[in-house]
Formats: structure tokens, C-alpha cells, sequence
């Protein structure tokens, strides 16, 4: 009887053996990949816009989606300063909180962020969109064009120096989602996927005249750049503050 199950003893090894070194090849990728990515981490200027560590940034969908739209930013051959997580002040004592703004010669662009998979339905007026998931499970979320339109309009007013031509409003949704009808008319306002980006804003600088002098960009940046890296008691006022505004109150 041994004899007979002693084959098939060596086969379960033999698969338990394979498997283990299987298991240990993808962890090893997946550790290299990370050290690699932290290393990418590391040379980006989001680290210190920010303060969120790679850890932080890294597992937290939101703040990688942040994150991916610095990098390519980074990259483009212009006169810049970037910033992300601004946390504008405004007039009733709330705060309007913008993922990312690039100030350039070329204007001043806002990105609204979403990191979001599935199918997005929406249009310009509808004050909700919809993602739509595999299994029939929907999230509902509010019009990412009217949101980015509020953060500019806070940022406007709190530099009071520019009117709203200077402003360029890009709605940026992740390459792993589809935008089902979604058609954008408004002028000065981009929405598109994240893979997209980079060539959408080199047209858009080609084709745009500068604006704004190189002073006038330092000038912005420095005065928005207090309103970054803010404490943990002024994000939860925020975040107060739009549930309170959610319902009404």
C-alpha cells in the first residue's frame, strides 16, 4: 500500500515545492517593485507638497491618483511650480480643498482627482454622476466639473489678482475606468483620462499664450503654499464643513 500512495506522496511535494517557490518569485517582484517605486517616491517633489509618505500615498487610492497627476507634471519642459493638497481659504471661514494646482506662464491649472474604476456616467449639468461596477454595485458622487468650478472659484478670490480666463480646470479619471457619454462643452474645462494628460496639456501650452510672468508664478505659489501640509484638526473642519453642507444644515 505504501508503495502505491508513495508516488503520489512525491507528486503533492513536488507541487507544494513549486508552489512555494512560486509564491516566493511573486513576493519577491512585488517587494523589488515597491523598493523601486519608493525610490521614484523619493526624487518627486509631492513628498515634501505634501507630507504624505509613500506609504500614505502609495495604499491610499485618492492620494495615488494625486500622486500619478505630480508625476506627469514634473515632467513637462515649462517654467512651473506645483502644488497638491491646497487647502484654500474662504470667505465664510470653510476652506475649498484642490487635489493638485500647476501654476505656469500658461495659466493656472486645477486638477480634481479620481482615482476611480468602472463605467462613469454624467454630463455637465447633472449635479451627481454614477460609477457603475461589475456585480451591478453603483456609487453615486457629485459632478466632478462643478466641484473643480467651486475650487477655482475659491482660489480666485482668495488671490484676487486674475480673473477666471487665467484658470484651466482638468477633471482627471483614471485609465482603469471608461467614460460612457460623457460630453464636456464648457470652455477652459478638460475632462479626460489620466493617460491622457500629458499629451492633452503640451497641446494646450503650445497653443496658449503666456499670462503670467515668472514672478507672478512664484508669487501665487508662495502664497498658496501655507495652505498645504495642513494639520489633522484643520482636514476634519473640512471635511465637516461639506457634511454639514451635504445636508443642508
Amino acid at each position: 500500500m505504501t508503495k502505491v500512495l508513495q508516488p503520489l506522496v512525491d507528486i503533492m511535494y513536488s507541487f507544494i515545492y513549486v508552489g512555494l517557490i512560486i509564491l516566493v518569485i511573486i513576493f519577491g517582484i512585488i517587494i523589488i517593485s515597491l523598493i523601486l517605486q519608493n525610490e521614484k517616491f523619493k526624487k518627486s517633489g509631492y513628498n515634501a507638497a505634501t507630507g504624505n509618505s509613500f506609504r500614505k500615498t502609495r495604499f491610499n487610492a485618492g492620494n495615488y491618483g494625486e500622486y500619478l497627476i505630480f508625476l506627469i507634471l514634473e515632467k513637462l519642459p515649462i517654467y512651473k511650480r506645483i502644488l497638491a493638497n491646497v487647502y484654500v481659504p474662504k470667505g465664510d471661514g470653510n476652506t475649498s480643498e484642490i487635489d493638485v494646482v500647476m501654476i505656469s506662464e500658461n495659466g493656472i491649472f486645477v486638477f480634481e482627482s479620481k482615482n476611480y474604476s468602472g463605467w462613469i456616467f454624467g454630463d455637465e449639468k447633472s449635479a451627481m454622476w454614477t460609477q457603475s461596477l461589475k456585480g451591478g454595485l453603483k456609487n453615486r458622487f457629485y459632478n466632478p466639473i462643478k466641484q473643480n468650478s467651486s475650487h477655482i472659484k475659491a482660489l480666485s478670490k482668495y488671490i484676487d489678482s486674475f480673473g477666471l480666463e487665467v484658470f484651466k480646470s482638468y477633471i482627471v479619471f483614471s485609465e482603469r475606468c471608461e467614460l460612457k457619454k460623457v460630453i464636456v462643452k464648457l470652455p477652459n474645462v478638460a475632462l479626460i483620462k489620466r493617460n491622457n494628460l500629458i499629451e492633452v496639456i503640451k497641446a494646450e501650452i503650445i497653443y496658449t499664450s503666456f499670462c503670467l510672468t515668472q514672478e507672478q508664478v512664484d508669487d501665487i505659489y508662495n502664497r498658496l503654499k501655507i495652505h498645504t501640509n495642513v494639520s489633522e484638526a484643520e482636514k476634519l473642519r473640512h471635511v465637516q464643513s461639506l457634511k454639514k453642507k451635504n445636508k443642508g444644515d
